[in-house]
């Protein structure tokens, strides 16, 4: 356990910023580095959100760089401010403790860069951050800060780090039942989230409708006619159609059921094939940035892009998890004879383990966030839970210096994807602390940089350098 008294009588420089002795240079040098990198994560991110919410051109002429430049600004600022409280409280300690390199400069930078940001962002960085705890609380947070063994086991248990819980996928399951339970409420989803929602599983399962089921069948046989009256080329695409025609047109349909057009069982099909399609095209336009970087150099990685694994794994998760909610639902109305919210909670669970397909800790505990956030303000609207300002802002601070008090003292401990886009995001400038220096707090900084030691100058240094150097 480190000792959280000890210190010792490095300068910035010889821990931090190793590649400049200025302090003013280096905190140019990483906020020009974050800018740019920030840039290039945000613009192709919002450009294809933009094109798959089908935006107005009004959007792109007036919102679409203003909000580009808020979450750019956020980032920048985040690891810029860092690098600025890192060395402020250097200057006003007089000395470096166990806490200051990581928690103590993070949690003051990243407080005012979350201020930056877009209100609608700040869960989804809460989540990711809270997630990279979960993974390596088992090394860190418990030796570092000897949190109580219960507490432990919590936070284990909720970021999907044990085997138990299968990266995140029953954390998954449980955040599913609920959110669908609140779906079939009447009121229980507004919004953003009611409209996602309605979109993945379609209109057929909230339980109230603006038509009658006489009125419903009345379309349906319309349809038919229409579609018998016009006459069909007899060729693939028309041999297709008319065999999920006539699957939807026999086959079981409970009285409850209010998808009128098709049986149970082509319901579920069809709700499958759907939604898969929609996952695969979503990670192949999040691939098309990095594809046509290649496009010159190595033309042969642009079948990647359609022929990727990630690809199929996302339309899995997708149709999966709305035919298996579709299906669930199905059978308990046969079951039980009726149609009850309460079945979104088993249907939602059971659709949950599709996440098998897309493991993924950060959607979990995005989405798990997210369903906090919702109980959260609806007991606030019920007067039963208090209102705490700020609550969110302060979360992701401390939990973002934990992940950062991580990459300075345990960088094992750090998520493999964190650690990289720190790398990314400073041009590399993270890996070359004086990690050696912070040995002696006994956490293993330098376990994984053994063959590094920084060149420095001993003009600048508070302690002679453990080797010389030459310098230009």
């Amino acid at each position: 356990m480190a000792a959280l008294s000890k210190s010792i009588p490095h300068n910035c420089y010889e821990i931090g910023h190793t590649w400049h002795p200025s302090c003013r240079v280096s905190f140019l040098q990483i906020t020009g580095g974050a800018l740019e990198e920030s840039l290039k994560i945000y613009a192709p991110l919002y450009l294809i959100a933009a094109i798959l919410r089908k935006r107005k051109l009004d959007y792109y002429l007036h919102k679409l760089l203003p909000e580009i430049l808020q979450s750019a600004s956020f980032l920048t600022a985040n690891g810029a401010l860092y690098m600025a409280f890192f060395c402020i409280l250097r200057k006003i300690l007089g000395k470096f403790y166990s806490w200051t390199p990581g928690f103590g400069a993070a949690l003051p930078a990243s407080y005012v860069a979350i201020l930056i940001e877009r209100k609608s962002r700040k869960p989804l960085h809460f989540s990711d951050s809270w997630s990279s705890i979960g993974e390596g609380c088992s090394q860190f947070i418990w030796p570092t800060w000897a949190w109580h063994p219960r507490m432990y086991l919590y936070i284990i248990m909720a970021s999907g780090s044990s085997p138990l819980c299968h990266d995140g996928v029953l954390l998954f399951c449980i955040t599913a039942a609920m959110y669908m339970f609140f779906f079939r409420c009447k009121d229980g989803l507004k919004g953003f989230t009611f409209s996602a929602l309605r979109f993945i599983v379609g209109k057929e399962e909230i339980p109230t409708h603006s038509f009658s089921p006489e009125a419903a069948y009345a379309k349906v046989e319309q349809k038919r006619e229409q579609h018998e009256e016009k006459p069909r080329r007899v060729n693939m695409i028309g041999l297709v159609r008319k065999f999920v025609d006539s699957i939807c047109k026999h086959g079981p349909r409970h009285r409850c059921c209010k998808h009128y057009e098709d049986n149970c069982i082509s319901y579920c099909i069809k709700g499958f094939i759907r939604m898969f399609s929609v996952g695969y095209l979503i990670q192949c336009c999040l691939r098309i940035p990095s594809a046509f970087r290649h496009l010159f150099t190595q033309p042969s990685r642009l079948l990647s892009l359609f022929y990727n694994k990630e690809n199929f794994q996302l339309g899995a998760f997708l149709g999966s998890f709305v035919s298996i909610y579709k299906g669930t639902s199905c059978f308990l109305r046969w079951i039980r004879n009726l149609d009850d919210e309460l079945h979104a909670i088993i249907a939602g669970f059971l659709a949950g383990i599709s996440m098998m397909f897309y493991k993924s800790t950060t959607i979990s505990m995005y989405l798990a966030s997210k369903l906090v956030e919702t109980m959260y303000f609806k007991g606030i609207e019920a007067g039963k839970v208090p209102y705490f300002p700020h609550a969110d802002t302060i979360i992701y601070s401390i939990s973002t210096a934990i992940c950062f008090q991580a990459a300075v003292m345990e960088v094992q401990t750090l998520r493999p994807s964190y650690w990289k886009f720190l790398l990314r995001l400073t041009k590399g400038k993270f890996a070359v602390m004086n990690r050696k220096v912070l040995d002696v707090f006994g956490t293993g900084a330098s376990k994984h940089f053994q063959d590094f030691i920084p060149r420095l100058d001993p003009r600048y240094t508070t302690v002679t350098p453990e080797l010389p150097t030459e310098f230009s």
